[in-house]
């Protein structure tokens, strides 16, 4: 597996604070720290999930808005 993208690294270069970052991407905020703190590693799906995150965060955004009925 490639290396884990660092969580903190993407947050910031999104100006997010961990409570913003969380929400937004729907990531439950202890889940984001014990990743931060290196407590924890993302697993595989997590890790996809990141690497979209840091490449396009606007279409992550948009795909987890709610659709109209």
């Amino acid at each position: 597996m490639k290396r884990t993208p660092q969580v903190t690294v993407i947050r910031r270069a999104l100006g997010l604070s961990q409570k913003g970052f969380a929400a937004r991407f729907h990531i439950p905020l202890g889940t984001l720290r014990d990743w931060e703190k290196n407590r924890k590693e993302p697993d595989a799906a997590a890790h996809a999930y990141l690497v979209v995150i840091a490449r396009n965060p606007e279409a992550v955004s948009e795909a987890l808005q709610p659709q109209p009925a």
